[in-house]
């Protein structure tokens, strides 16, 4: 790490304003987003538009605390979150182990990429009733339904960085007698690091999109059976308040992923 005093003066000046560039950044956010809630909150209270069909910020907070005062709220995110971040884990993993054997096979990717394009543009939520056949209502379908949705990208995206990899750094190895595991351990996978961590950035929103669809199609918890079961009986201040959380929750993912990304960078930069 290097001290303050062998930077040049010139130096310190360009982190100083990179810092308040980024703090700026942040704290427009965060206004944009108290204005926003405000507009919202204004529109309502006003009447300018029904809080019924609308709602707004404090019907959304009281319905907050009247969930979290009986604990419901809790279990339906705890059964949410578990479904969605075991799907996230399975795609990640098998979806990436499944595009390192396609590198590894030229004869299987060409058989078998045609098959996993149209499994991507095929609408998952089709497969519902098909899905309730095979493993019945409840967790499994659920989690079946998560991971078919998040694995064919992790799939895609993952083969598309290893097929990205430097031909004649490749070509090098070759030449200098290395094997075709020794190529994918010491140049291929490290190569794809950035794909990696872009495929976690994409896989987040897709396992929340396909736990909330499992949800949709049968579950009796979770915050995608409080929109369905809100929309059925006209609450919409329940429907609005489970998509607000499903907001943080999605968010705090991502961010949790954005963390993992510059840990990697940084250990990356320090190896260098």
């Amino acid at each position: 790490m290097k001290n303050k005093k062998e930077f040049s003066k010139a130096h310190l000046l360009y982190l100083k304003k990179e810092r308040n560039s980024i703090i700026l950044i942040h704290v427009f956010r965060i206004s944009l987003l108290l204005l926003l809630l405000g507009l919202w909150e204004l529109v309502t209270y006003m009447q300018w538009v029904d809080p019924f069909i609308l709602s707004s910020p404090s019907r959304i907070w009281k319905m907050l605390v009247s969930l979290a005062s009986d604990g419901s709220l809790f279990m339906h995110i705890g059964v949410t979150l578990y479904e969605t971040l075991l799907g996230f884990v399975i795609a990640v993993i098998c979806g990436t182990l499944f595009a390192l054997l396609l590198w590894w096979s030229e004869k299987l990717r060409n058989i078998l990429e045609p098959y996993i394009v149209v499994l991507n543009s095929l609408p998952k939520i089709a497969l519902g009733p098909i899905i309730i056949m095979w493993l019945g209502t409840g967790f499994k379908s659920i989690l079946f339904m998560t991971v078919i949705v998040a694995i064919i990208v992790v799939i895609m995206n993952m083969l598309n960085g290893f097929l990205q990899t430097d031909k004649n750094k490749i070509l090098l190895l070759q030449a200098m007698g290395a094997k075709k595991l020794q190529i994918l351990i010491k140049l291929v996978i490290p190569s794809a690091r950035d794909t990696f961590i872009s495929t976690l950035k994409v896989s987040v929103g897709m396992a929340w999109i396909g736990s909330i669809m499992g949800e949709y199609i049968s579950s009796k918890a979770g915050l995608g059976y409080l929109i369905v079961y809100g929309g059925q009986v006209l609450k919409l201040d329940l429907v609005m308040t489970a998509t607000v959380i499903l907001c943080l929750l999605a968010g705090i993912m991502y961010g949790i992923v954005a963390i993992f990304e510059k840990f990697i960078s940084k250990n990356n930069n320090t190896a260098k």
